[in-house]
């Protein structure tokens, strides 16, 4: 599979879907609303992680990176304009996992855009959590969640490796003034905010094991609550997940 090909696939499938709420300012507002209570979620399970001094950074970085509500699309713009250079100036392993999170990227915004479109279905719910779950149930799609989780936790097991390449840090030290003067600035930092924080948490012994191991088991609880548990019972428990946001 060409690296340089799945990028540039990957961004033109989200800058379609971004130019497509463009002109449905209600489905915009409505995957805003999805992604705001996405990440509010996140902070709600992993609040314990977030305060630990252990696992922090990486809860974080998950969430900024990956399960956030935050406007990619500066660095999906640099992702696509540099897909091919990216493969001339990377070592092999950081190419792949900039793919890997190109694809994830694409299908993430896919699922959100659904869900948007569920969301604005269900909008006489009597909470955002009652309506969360039953856009959720609209949408479907349990393998491509299924899938959607096995990619994230991948990411972190890819970043993990880097970590434990030899002079891989000393290398994007060295290139973060010619990749920010190429404009793959954000690529950059996405970089190196990874390889800092999961080379942090590699060296506590089974640390980068048991984050994963957590996401994986929290995540995989949700999903079969919104797949199969009583909605009611589902829509209360999200709501007392999202009142321990912080």
């Amino acid at each position: 599979m060409d690296a340089a090909q799945t990028i540039r696939d990957c961004i033109a499938d989200v800058t379609a879907l971004r130019l497509h709420r463009t002109g449905d300012p209600a489905l915009g507002a409505a995957v805003g609303s999805v992604k705001t209570l996405q990440a509010r979620r996140f902070r709600g399970t992993y609040a314990d992680l977030m305060g630990s001094p252990s696992f922090g950074p990486a809860a974080r970085f998950f969430l900024e990176e990956l399960y956030s509500d935050t406007d990619y699309t500066d660095r999906d713009l640099q992702f696509g304009r540099i897909a091919g250079t990216l493969q001339t100036m990377f070592p092999q392993p950081v190419v792949a996992t900039a793919m890997a999170l190109a694809v994830l990227h694409a299908q993430t915004e896919g699922l959100d855009q659904d869900m948007g479109r569920a969301w604005l279905l269900h909008a006489d719910a009597a909470s955002d959590a009652a309506r969360y779950t039953a856009a959720w149930r609209t949408v479907g799609q349990r393998h491509a969640r299924h899938e959607q989780l096995q990619r994230v936790l991948a990411m972190g097991t890819d970043l993990a490796r880097l970590t434990r390449t030899p002079g891989l840090r000393m290398m994007l030290r060295m290139m973060r003034g010619p990749a920010n003067a190429a404009g793959m600035g954000a690529l950059q930092r996405f970089l190196e905010a990874g390889f800092d924080t999961f080379g942090q948490l590699a060296r506590q012994r089974g640390g980068v094991e048991q984050f994963l191991a957590t996401i994986e088991a929290r995540e995989r609880s949700l999903m079969e609550q919104l797949f199969d548990a009583d909605a009611v019972t589902c829509g209360t428990q999200l709501a007392n997940t999202l009142g321990q946001a912080r």
